[in-house]
């Protein structure tokens, strides 16, 4: 919602909000995925864990930390990785 872009995936309809300032859902997939990558230490899929991965990618890239996402879930979900 906050992209934007000309691919269709991102509507761009949220002006005010930088993608810089969002932070990657972790679920199961995403967590384990970034646990193997060496993204995340945490065990817990919590709000500390959150933190943890964010650190992590915003050394990746710091404007857009969050569109690592759906290569993280898709990962977990898709490969068994």
């Amino acid at each position: 919602m906050v992209r934007q872009d000309n691919n269709g995936v991102d509507f761009g309809i949220w002006k005010r909000i930088s993608p810089a300032l969002l932070s990657c859902p972790l679920d199961v997939h995403s967590g384990n995925v970034a646990r193997k990558l060496k993204l995340l230490k945490r065990k817990q899929n919590d709000g500390k864990a959150v933190l943890e991965l964010d650190i992590a990618l915003r050394k990746l890239d710091s404007r857009d930390p969050v569109k690592y996402d759906f290569a993280l879930f898709g990962l977990g979900v898709f490969e068994g990785f």
